[in-house]
């Protein structure tokens, strides 16, 4: 929700908020029912999250569906169609009066539009292949959907790793994709990263997130496995985390052994931790920002003082980038660099120097869109937000994708300029359906870019990518992986894609 021109454009207005509504005492202006609305609604949104104008979603949307899903949060009774009441005697009193939230439900009810007016993508797609080719990989069993969870390129090995929600396998697959080791896991892996151990042979930590639905079951679990040997049991690092989708290795107090960071999604619960690796190998889980929400973190020493800091994506609530910066003694402190509306549905950033200057700028990406407001939204897309130091990030960048997931910047067609691959999970399907997959091909001029659609759209739904120089030419290629079935937000959509196909590559033909 963003935030609106304060009433203090009228003179001589005086403002006071008190605990059971709000009072308006002014000798040259009585405020409106909407300007009352919008003062209540900057109040007790803001408690959360960035205040949400009116403008961000559609009526229905926001009378049938956001509203009575917020009601309860400030302590009103919901019941049936959206009928509100106080708490009844003897409970918490709420946070609002009755009064006062049917007078923020009527501003939003009559601020609201209709409907939401499309993004307009500019430029507009190309659809051709630009400089990839599709390899598909080798399928026993044509009946079987897929729920394609985690792609990695195995570079070591010239080949790939998959997860799938629906079978609860982790699969390898060799250089001409196909499946090769398969192993149970207790939970879908969403993430994978390739370690070594003690002797230099190949493993890989994955997060397994425990369920893909919004829960706070503590399933999730980080564990160790040996990719050359599946019979081999998991060694499990923590366990019972609350829906963890990321993580990485760093050594944040320099005592000579890797620790690990975790990204917890949860759904109420969830949080930023660090597992500390102490002296017999085991981990101390600590938390760094113990709320719900963390998608996405990278490190690196971003203040230059020799110690790992980190930034860190939070998408659930209060949403935006923050930088946690490595105090020394074993703690971290933050600095919020970018906040974002709730409805963003933030999913991903990248750190990517897009001007030339040595600084590193975030690629950021939002179109989650599976939670009370399923309506496609102009304001999904891609963003990039260029480094001015001091920690201040200018955006610079739009792109309109609807429920855009993840996007991946490099220098694709090596023309020495970055290139940019994204994905969308909850793409506009029955309108625009190349915007699944969108190839933004840099130009002569910075955050220029040409956007190619290749023609995938009926081979996949793709919810994961990595991107990697898998076959060692020396350009990078792309693996998308299908989720195929399920969290369709489009009201009667039948699927056109391919379900049974678990993921295809895109090979880069740019240095043949």
């Amino acid at each position: 929700m963003t935030d609106q021109p304060r009433m203090n454009r009228y003179c001589l207005t005086l403002l006071f908020i008190i605990s059971s509504g709000i009072a308006l005492n002014s000798s040259c202006h009585t405020p409106t029912k909407e300007e009352t609305g919008k003062v209540l609604a900057d109040k007790y949104c803001s408690g959360c999250h960035l205040p949400v104008s009116p403008a961000m979603l559609d009526q229905d949307t926001w009378i049938n569906h956001v509203l009575p899903a917020m009601a309860p949060k400030l302590g009103i009774k919901v019941w049936g169609e959206h009928e509100y009441y106080p708490p009844m005697p003897g409970e918490k009193p709420g946070l609002i009066s009755i009064k006062d939230w049917q007078t923020l439900v009527d501003y939003y009810r009559e601020a609201a539009p209709k409907q939401l007016v499309p993004g307009k993508p500019s430029p507009p797609l190309q659809h051709d292949w630009s400089v990839f080719s599709i390899k598909y990989p080798e399928i026993k069993d044509s009946s079987a959907p897929v729920g394609t969870t985690l792609v990695a390129f195995n570079v070591a090995d010239s080949g790939l790793v998959t997860s799938d929600a629906l079978t609860g396998t982790l699969t390898c697959w060799d250089k001409n994709f196909r499946p090769v080791s398969s192993r149970k896991l207790p939970s879908p892996a969403v993430d994978l990263l390739f370690t070594k151990d003690s002797a230099g042979t190949q493993q890989a930590i994955l997060t397994e997130i425990g369920n893909m639905r919004a829960l706070d079951a503590p399933a999730g679990i980080i564990t160790r496995v040996n990719l050359r040997n599946q019979d081999r049991k998991q060694a499990d690092i923590m366990a019972f985390l609350k829906r963890p989708v990321q993580t990485l290795e760093a050594d944040f107090d320099k005592d000579g052994l890797t620790d690990l960071l975790v990204c917890a999604f949860g759904h109420n619960q969830g949080g930023l931790y660090w597992l500390k690796q102490l002296p017999d190998h085991s981990y101390q889980q600590r938390p760094i920002q113990e709320v719900p929400g963390a998608i996405h973190a990278e490190t690196g020493d971003f203040n230059h003082d020799g110690y790992t800091d980190i930034m860190a994506l939070f998408a659930a609530g209060d949403e935006g980038i923050w930088l946690f910066e490595n105090d020394k003694k074993g703690g971290f402190t933050s600095k919020n660099l970018l906040r974002f509306p709730p409805l963003f549905g933030s999913t991903s950033f990248q750190l990517t120097d897009f001007n030339g200057d040595g600084q590193p700028d975030i690629l950021y990406t939002c179109g989650d869109n599976a939670d009370f407001s399923m309506v496609l939204k102009p304001y999904h897309g891609l963003y990039v937000y260029l480094n001015e130091g001091n920690n201040h990030y200018k955006q610079v960048w739009h792109y309109p994708v609807n429920g855009c997931t993840k996007a991946v910047a490099a220098d694709f067609n090596q023309d020495g300029k970055p290139d940019i691959a994204a994905i969308a999970f909850f793409a506009d399907f029955e309108h625009n359906p190349s915007e699944k997959f969108i190839f933004f091909e840099g130009g002569n001029t910075p955050l220029t870019f040409t956007p190619h659609a290749p023609p995938i759209e009926q081979e996949g739904r793709w919810i994961c990518m990595d991107v990697k120089d898998y076959d060692q030419d020396g350009d990078p290629d792309i693996v998308l992986g299908n989720y195929a079935q399920g969290f369709i937000i489009l009201d009667h959509y039948k699927p056109d894609w391919k379900e049974y196909q678990p993921f295809i590559v895109l090979q880069n033909k740019s240095k043949q």
